[in-house]
């Protein structure tokens, strides 16, 4: 089980450099919040040459902060308490945004929705997208590899944010599809 390794940012390097690094656009930083181990990251991450790509939930700035420097692009999830139970947080949101603006990174935000979506919470991401002019890409909530509603609200709720917000996006959690969880 690799998760039971330890790696010092060096020894972390040498186990990917066993790849051709050079054929890959970015190495991904994902999995669980990668901005908790901002610190290791930090000394990580100036190993590289590669692009950096950061999967995150875009909630812990002082992590980002400390490993803006070293990451090209940003994925960041704005989770909505309709859709996962998480209490909302489009304050803290807009703090990560402002930080991660500031260095010009490419960045765009993922929103997984379900029916349950209210008017407010598009009304949310869609003021966070304008102020930090953010690419949504929408992701309808899935179990397992199934869709948890009809193709008809779904795009009723895409529409919603098309008509207020055109760089907007419908895609599948295409690793459900594919059994990655």
């Amino acid at each position: 089980d690799a998760s039971s390794y330890e790696f010092t940012p060096q020894e972390l390097k040498s186990q990917i450099e066993r790849f051709d690094l050079k054929t890959h656009h970015s190495i991904s930083i994902t999995g669980g919040e990668p901005l908790l181990w901002a610190n290791f990251l930090e000394d990580f991450l100036p190993l590289l040459e590669n692009k950096i790509y950061l999967e995150t939930n875009a909630t812990i700035n002082n992590g980002l902060k400390h490993i803006i420097d070293y990451v090209h692009i940003i994925s960041a999830d704005i989770k909505l308490s309709s859709a996962t139970g998480v209490e909302n947080s489009f304050s803290s949101h807009d703090e990560f945004f402002k930080i991660a603006t500031q260095y010009a990174k490419e960045i765009f935000a993922k929103i997984v929705f379900d029916e349950n979506i209210l008017d407010d919470e598009i009304n949310n991401c869609i003021k966070l997208a304008e102020k930090y002019n953010l690419p949504l890409i929408l992701q309808p909530k899935m179990i397992n590899n199934q869709l948890t509603m009809d193709n008809d609200k779904m795009f009723q709720i895409f529409n919603k944010f098309l008509a207020k917000r055109p760089n907007t996006r419908l895609i599948p959690q295409v690793h459900k599809f594919l059994g990655i969880l």
